[in-house]
């Protein structure tokens, strides 16, 4: 048993006394079915927090031959499958921790030749009939003879893939060595029976392409037929709940949100922390800081502020993910950071629309904080406006709400482009942020009657308030946003809800720079 080669299941084991413990083991089946295989090649990337070190402990613990594990596993989801005895504890194993080698910046010039010297050691120790290699050998090297004279190959089990990238965010030679390093070791490797690494970001692209074109890419963006293993379910979430005496719905409200494939996933150390203490709070400030999201969400790219608003707003903003580099520093677009903080974890990102959003109350508390000390005062200005604005929409008071659109859309002018249509849309989703503790998120350019609502607030389910259908105008009339909804039919496709339907129209003057409002009940039919 080594510390790379070889290593024991002691981590794991530390894993299974936790006192919330979720069985992910069936992750395992997905790495059998793989193994000895081209597809044998995997690169899973996730925020912090999402268990990433976990898996990658099991996984070591399952397949090396350094330690047996089957007590471990007795019991585990894993156990009932065919493939569980075949590679229980019958492989040799490198795990390598980057991180480890990575403790500062200091060590970047050093860290691949440390890496090698350090594998290669144990397997002086572990193999040392073989010949052809010593302590001064490359690593390939070293592989390639135990191969050749035993045809034993490796399972290669690596954490935090891409430190690199982000302690050396602006050394490019240092990130294409590291990135020459991994593509020697493993494209057309005969030793390499499965590579499994993790980390927060996909493999570094240069244009189009992958820089390491052998692996299979599972991330936020796009997780396959790995996006159970990503965080907890909902399921679980749920039964662990019910298991503690914990509110489901406050677990929910707080951590739930990240859209993973089919799945909703949930922050696992924020749930296991919420679980263990009894309290629903934000634990995602305990290894991430605003000042991390603040310096993304303020760098000076065209409709980024503007994106960012909608989403505090409760929307979501339609992005084109394909162009990020995954690095940390390389932008050409809004679309690349917002994909990064995908990647983070700040956000989420739903395949079928296209579209991120901000996940949760949790991650929400986070872009307030940036935004706070961000000169985003008028941001936060209307956020605090708009629960007296909703009220005064469910009153039917469109003269006060027009107010309140006006003193909003003034005060977000300083991030906003005033006297543009998306801004207007921007000033209504703030306005209505409070909606967002009585709706579901609000829908843009709702398919309805016979054409698109501008903006379409659902109450959440067993909540008694009115639909909210809105209809924008700029340079004309409120009573013709009014006129509008009632002509196509907008609120048509929600008569099925059984409660009231406030129908509001809008309008902004660019010239007056003011703001008019109607409201009315929507007549159902008979």
């Amino acid at each position: 048993m080594g510390i790379y080669v070889n290593p024991g299941n002691i981590p794991f084991q530390k894993a299974c006394r936790l006192e919330v413990y979720i069985d992910k083991s069936m992750l395992i089946s997905k790495m059998n079915a793989v193994y000895g295989t081209e597809k044998g090649f995997i690169c899973v990337s996730r925020p912090r927090r999402f268990g990433k070190s976990m898996a990658v402990n099991m996984l070591a613990a399952y397949y090396s031959c350094g330690c047996d594990s089957a007590e471990l596993f007795a019991g585990l989801k894993i156990e009932k499958e065919k493939s569980f005895q075949k590679h229980l504890n019958q492989h040799n194993v490198i795990r390598i921790d980057i991180q480890r080698f990575l403790e500062s910046e200091k060590e970047l010039d050093t860290f691949i030749g440390e890496i090698e010297r350090s594998i290669v050691s144990e397997l002086m120790k572990e193999f040392p009939e073989y010949e052809g290699f010593d302590s001064g050998s490359r690593l390939k090297t070293a592989l390639d003879q135990i191969f050749l004279q035993s045809g034993t190959g490796f399972v290669f089990i690596i954490d935090e893939w891409d430190c690199v990238f982000r302690i050396a965010k602006n050394r490019k030679e240092t990130q294409k060595e590291y990135l020459d390093f991994l593509r020697g070791l493993f494209k057309g490797a005969d030793y390499a029976d499965l590579v499994y690494m993790t980390g927060i970001l996909p493999i570094k692209k240069y244009g189009e392409h992958s820089a390491l074109n052998i692996f299979d890419e599972y991330s936020m963006i796009s997780p396959k037929n790995l996006g159970e293993y990503f965080g907890f379910t909902q399921e679980e979430v749920n039964d662990a709940c019910r298991q503690r005496g914990m509110d489901f719905g406050e677990v929910e409200r707080w951590y739930d949100g990240y859209r993973v494939g089919k799945f909703h996933i949930y922050n696992p150390k924020s749930v296991a922390d919420a679980l263990i203490w009894g309290e629903v709070q934000s634990y995602w400030t305990g290894t991430e800081t605003y000042e991390a999201l603040k310096i993304y969400i303020d760098l000076n790219f065209d409709g980024l502020k503007e994106a960012v608003t909608v989403m505090l707003g409760n929307g979501g903003c339609v992005i084109d993910p394909s162009t990020c580099q995954n690095d940390m520093t390389t932008f050409r677009t809004k679309d690349d950071v917002l994909t990064l903080l995908v990647h983070l974890g700040y956000l989420t990102y739903k395949k079928e629309t296209s579209e991120v959003f901000i996940p949760n109350q949790e991650i929400e508390q986070e872009f307030l904080r940036a935004v706070r000390v961000g000169g985003w005062d008028g941001v936060i200005q209307s956020l605090n406006r708009s629960e007296e604005l909703l009220k005064s929409t469910w009153a039917l008071d469109g003269a006060a709400v027009a107010e309140g659109m006006s003193r909003i859309h003034h005060e977000t002018s300083s991030v906003l482009k005033y006297n543009q249509e998306s801004a207007l849309t921007c000033a209504v989703l703030m306005a209505y942020y409070s909606a967002k503790n009585y709706y579901v998120n609000p829908v843009m350019e709702f398919p309805s009657g016979k054409g698109f609502a501008d903006v379409v607030y659902l109450p959440k389910r067993n909540a008694d308030f009115p639909a909210l259908v809105v209809e924008l105008k700029w340079d004309r009339t409120a009573g013709g946003a009014l006129r509008q909804i009632r002509e196509k039919e907008y609120a048509s496709w929600i008569e099925g809800y059984t409660g009231d339907i406030l129908l509001v129209g809008i309008n902004y003057e660019k010239e007056t720079k003011v703001h008019t409002c109607q409201i009315e009940k929507h007549v159902k039919m008979d």
